[in-house]
């Protein structure tokens, strides 16, 4: 078995994933008019950088291409304040799923009629703070939530129920979440859904808007998709023959995929918006039902590609193996601030950051310092054949779901986030120290 993958190419420019703004300015990568080594100076090592001129572009590009429906940033994917705010000033909602990621959305300024609140397991705390602040809608996912809402007794919410429609989306098992066996929303077979939409019509104070499902993340076609409306629209009529009651909203979730490596091949916008929006026309027009405002949820496909993560290189370790050499480059991060490769099996490219070389590209595997095997943040890629220790490595596609799951493993510190525009960087979320560590260590 070869060491390198057969996708795996060495003129494959991994510069094409970077940001809109990116740039090489005699060899050393820029973003936002900002160089990666005066950043590395400047904030430290390692550093997310997100170019917020590429997450703006991309947030209102959804925006444009699926309107008249609504656009919620998934917060799960990244959230901070300020992002919360550009999403807001870019005309999304924002699908929060705590009630920290609430908090931080509403200390961005999102109005909380502009957010729609998620999770498996809401507790009545977070239930009772949702309809307090007037959010614009919750989805409820068991019948556990449905009877803590009657406990509660609200006034006045909309809800809407999440269905698992049984798709099965082509990505990673760990990251479906629309088939039965999982543990998120309400079966569509045997009635289940059915039930649980009946009990919350006739709740009072709850306002039943209509169904949502999600079926995965890193989703590169529409098929999953298509199947999903079918089957969420003849889930709508059935309600209206076994009722009356005729639901308007229908919620699509999102989980479009992007670019990691040359592998990926993730569909245009258009085609996506297209490909939904027949496929809905036709499912209702079968159907009998009117129009419906539709939802969807881009987090992934929004940040992820607008932020790179910058390591510095400390060790550079050939290894002979019976099909070749596999160069490691050990990195000052790791597991502890990306952990998706270790969970998900996910593939990123990498390439150097901080000057020019005419070498070689040699097979290399970056790897994290930390004391596990599984500590590998780029599996597979090509780097010049002089990669050296203090050289800059950046990692493209880098915005979801890495800072949001970074840990504490080892003691680390997680890195900050610094948003770059015109020039100048602006610390979104600031480097932990030592002493956050400790202060949360009251054992002493």
């Amino acid at each position: 078995m070869s060491i390198c993958p057969t996708w795996l190419t060495t003129d494959f420019d991994a510069a094409t994933l970077l940001p809109s703004t990116a740039r090489f300015d005699g060899g050393c990568l820029e973003i936002g008019g900002v160089r990666a080594d005066d950043a590395i100076e400047q904030f430290g090592s390692p550093l997310y950088v997100m170019d917020e001129a590429d997450f703006r572009g991309r947030a209102t590009a959804f925006r444009d291409a699926f309107a008249p429906w609504q656009v919620y940033y998934a917060g799960k994917a990244f959230l901070s304040q300020s992002v919360a705010r550009w999403a807001n000033e870019c005309g999304l909602g924002v699908d929060v799923c705590s009630a920290g990621e609430m908090a931080i959305a509403r200390g961005g300024g999102v109005p909380p009629a502009k957010l729609g609140v998620h999770g498996n397991n809401k507790s009545e705390a977070e239930l009772r703070d949702a309809i307090a602040a007037g959010v614009a809608h919750i989805v409820v996912d068991s019948n556990d939530e449905i009877d803590r809402l009657e406990a509660i007794g609200p006034e006045n919410v909309n809800v809407l129920v999440r269905v698992t429609p049984n798709v099965e989306a082509h990505t990673h098992a760990h990251v479906q979440t629309a088939v039965a066996d999982q543990k998120f929303g309400f079966a569509m077979t045997g009635g289940v859904a059915l039930q649980a939409m009946g009990r919350l019509q006739s709740m009072p104070g709850v306002r039943l808007q209509g169904i949502h499902c999600h079926i995965g993340s890193q989703i590169l076609d529409t098929e999953g998709f298509v199947q999903a409306i079918a089957n969420m629209v003849a889930l709508l009529a059935q309600f209206r023959d076994a009722t009356g009651v005729e639901l308007k909203e229908l919620g699509l979730g999102g989980g479009f995929g992007i670019a990691y490596t040359e592998a990926d091949r993730p569909l245009r916008l258009p085609e996506i918006a297209d490909a939904l929006r027949s496929a809905l026309g036709e499912a209702t027009a079968k159907a009998g039902l009117e129009p419906l405002r539709v939802f969807i949820e881009p987090g992934r496909a929004i940040v992820g590609p607008a932020c790179v993560a910058l390591y510095t290189v400390g060790t550079v370790k050939p290894i002979s193996l019976d099909d070749g050499v596999r160069t490691y480059v050990a990195v000052d991060g790791g597991m502890s601030d990306n952990p998706r490769p270790a969970l998900y099996a996910s593939e990123y490219s990498a390439l150097l950051a901080n000057r020019a070389s005419v070498a070689s590209p040699i097979l290399c595997r970056v790897v994290g310092k930390h004391c596990e095997t599984g500590d590998v943040l780029v599996r597979h890629t090509y780097l010049p054949a002089d990669i050296a220790p203090g050289d800059v490595i950046a990692v493209p596609a880098s915005g979801a779901y890495q800072r949001a799951m970074a840990s504490n493993y080892n003691g680390s510190l997680r890195p900050p986030v610094v948003a770059v525009r015109d020039g100048r960087g602006t610390v979104l979320l600031r480097r932990e120290t030592i002493d956050d560590l400790l202060a949360i260590d009251v054992g002493r």
